[in-house]
């Protein structure tokens, strides 16, 4: 199933605090090299990693054209009311450069240590979908009132209004959050290598199944993969023939090289990303 978008090329730059200045020279160097995307993970309770909100303010501020979002940003740390003002905050200050990864949660125990609520899985999908509520009623996108267990909104002032409307890309795996992801999501953002390819196309078909019955079209979710794995001159037809595969047959469009190597990007952004467009755009045609 090719879902016909735009693709676009990003990178997954891991936030370590050891050298704060070149995590953010990374995400310049994404942007030089022509990424459409730069994306860091969100563990709040991780001591070696820079806080990400802080971390993509201050990198939207040393770049003018990417876009920036977490992968994924942690719900339970993260109260969605004023997750929502921070970024369409962001999203206003970069003129629209900004798209919003989230996530239910893992690592509960750290979670907890670090004064989150633990819940179980079912209870986490239950918040996602609340929160999902929450955020896009602060948006001024969804209803004003939002009556939830985990999370509420009674007669909050809304605003700010983004510079764009912004995605919620979820990060789901499991049945009910992919379903969870046809019903209101603007994009599914898994890691590839955690999945196989029959799993890709079951999650594909739950995503769809479920849009549609949400009274939506299976194209309104963009499908967006973190992909692993090292990228060089010896293996650039082995990623375009993925990337390729990933497009057309599972309606991928796009593609996150998870890796902190500058050299990589160019190859991404000048070899790789150009013949993968070439190819799709002749299937498609």
């Amino acid at each position: 199933m090719d879902y016909r978008h735009e693709l676009t090329f990003g990178s997954f730059i891991t936030p370590t605090n050891a050298n704060p200045q070149r995590v953010v020279d990374l995400a310049v160097a994404a942007e030089q090299a022509g990424l459409d995307l730069v994306t860091f993970q969100d563990h709040p309770y991780q001591p070696a990693f820079l806080d990400t909100w802080t971390l993509l303010s201050y990198a939207a501020a040393r770049t003018s054209r990417v876009t920036l979002a977490p992968n994924v940003a942690n719900l339970p740390l993260r109260p969605p009311a004023v997750l929502a003002r921070s970024a369409a905050s962001l999203d206003l200050l970069t003129d629209g450069r900004f798209e919003l990864g989230l996530g239910a949660g893992a690592f509960w125990e750290a979670i907890e240590a670090f004064g989150g609520r633990r819940l179980t899985p079912a209870q986490a999908v239950d918040a996602l979908r609340e929160a999902i509520a929450v955020i896009r009623a602060v948006w001024g996108t969804g209803p004003r009132r939002v009556d939830g267990t985990y999370y509420s909104l009674r007669g909050a002032k809304i605003g700010p209004t983004a510079a764009h409307p912004i995605g919620i890309w979820l990060g789901a795996y499991k049945p009910r959050m992919l379903e969870l992801t046809g019903a209101v999501a603007d994009g599914w953002l898994p890691s590839i290598g955690r999945m196989k390819l029959a799993d890709l196309r079951d999650a594909n078909a739950r995503i769809d199944d479920a849009a549609i019955y949400a009274g939506r079209h299976p194209s309104d979710v963009r499908r967006i993969a973190n992909i692993s794995g090292d990228v060089g001159p010896d293996n650039m037809d082995q990623w375009v023939d993925q990337l390729t595969q990933l497009a057309l047959d599972l309606g991928f469009s796009t593609f996150i090289c998870v890796g902190d190597d500058p050299t990589a990007y160019q190859l991404v952004a000048e070899q790789i990303a150009p013949r993968v467009r070439e190819q799709v755009a002749r299937e498609r045609v």
